[in-house]
């Protein structure tokens, strides 16, 4: 069991989330041939050939190479010897895939929405598909989140330190008046701490056989799951106002 670490003094403006492994489950390899299979069935092409070409383009398909499902659709059917269905059609099966893996909890919702009340600006930022960021804002999460970066398009992935002066900037708060939590892939924990930001991590959500990318050791501060944030955090700042004319 993990045992939260006391949190940061001064209660911060901001908080920037993983999504993947923190949010939402991280994928397992069953999952990623599941979903192989699934455009296997329509395609004709085997699953293991479409495997290995999510494999292979790993970093195509997050570093901003193929910003748009379009381009994603594309990239993916060439590799797979441009058979049927149709790029359009395959573009239709990839999002339906997406928007499955974008399923959240309601206590994390719930959480989400409780920090929000305390007048926190809440982020996400993922190393993440054209597919994830065209499924994102039909999510559930993304009615409880004020900014959400996507490295297919900020065209960088994590620990780069543009994703995380993107991601603040774009919410309008200091780096050291931010918090990050993450599970820790991509060696995002390094990627925050050298940005300024203040980085708790997470246990990563689904389980010891997910797929993770880049993970370091951690020696700072931890939780067991996002569900602790609202105990984790310090005292908070006063509640958000509504605007003049708001009910």
């Amino acid at each position: 069991m993990t045992i939260p670490s006391p949190g940061p003094r001064a209660y911060p403006q901001a908080l920037v989330l993983d999504l993947f492994g923190t949010l939402v489950d991280a994928p397992t390899r069953a999952q990623r041939l599941q979903a192989a299979e699934t455009i296997a069935v329509a395609t004709a092409v085997p699953a293991a050939v479409i495997e290995q070409a999510y494999i292979d383009s790993w970093a195509e398909r997050h570093d901003g190479r193929l910003p748009t499902l379009d381009s994603l659709s594309d990239h993916l059917w060439q590799r797979c010897g441009e058979s049927t269905p149709t790029p359009q059609d395959l573009r239709t099966i990839l999002l339906r895939l997406a928007t499955a893996r974008l399923s959240a909890s309601p206590d994390v919702v719930a959480v989400l929405r409780t920090l929000r009340g305390r007048g926190l600006r809440i982020a996400v930022l993922s190393d993440a598909s054209a597919d994830i960021a065209e499924a994102w804002q039909d999510s559930a999460l993304s009615e409880s989140v004020d900014v959400a970066v996507f490295s297919c398009r900020a065209g960088a992935v994590k620990p780069h330190i543009s994703l995380y002066r993107t991601v603040t900037g774009q919410l309008g708060v200091a780096p050291q008046d931010t918090m990050y939590c993450g599970d820790g892939g991509g060696d995002e924990l390094r990627g925050a701490t050298a940005a300024g930001l203040t980085p708790v991590r997470v246990e990563r959500r689904g389980g010891s056989s997910t797929i993770a990318f880049g993970d370091k050791p951690w020696h700072g501060p931890s939780i067991s799951g996002v569900e602790q944030l609202p105990a984790f955090m310090p005292a908070s700042r006063a509640p958000r106002r509504p605007k003049e004319g708001n009910v």
